[in-house]
């Protein structure tokens, strides 16, 4: 017997809004909930490679994270204040995007999470150049 034979059609369109928008409700609630709770591994010191080939010597910087707020957090690079720090969950990973910057200009960044490890892009678009990076948290 369907719902509509055995409640009416009044009862079965006010179950089907309430059962269609409780989905809807959920489902925009989830989507609007901030990936805090994952991206809080990103506080705290993260020992930077910023080599320039794979065969240079190892060159150390510190990536700092103080703070995460819903889609975006705070802390230093290479020892220079973020600005427009980004996180993004959506797609399985942790990704982050930020930028710093110095005389020569701007440094986006960029990096996802993997195993552990942040592996990371630099675009100077001041100074010409894009590097890997990757880091570990101490």
């Amino acid at each position: 017997m369907t719902v509509v034979k055995r409640f009416g059609l009044r009862m079965a369109g006010a179950l089907f809004v309430l059962v269609f928008g409780t989905c809807l409700a959920t489902g925009a609630e989830n989507e609007a909930s901030p990936p805090t709770a994952a991206a809080d591994i990103l506080i705290g010191t993260w020992k930077v490679d910023l080599r320039p080939t794979p065969d240079s010597e190892p060159y150390f910087k510190e990536f700092v994270v103080r703070s995460v707020q819903g889609n975006s957090f705070t802390g230093t690079f290479y020892d220079t204040e973020i600005s427009q720090a980004r996180i993004n969950t959506d797609w399985g990973k942790l990704r982050i995007a930020f930028v710093t910057a110095d005389g020569s200009g701007a440094y986006h960044h960029s990096a996802v999470l993997e195993a552990g490890m942040l592996e990371g892009m630099t675009n100077a678009t001041g100074r010409d150049f894009l590097s890997y990076w990757s880091a570990v948290k101490q």
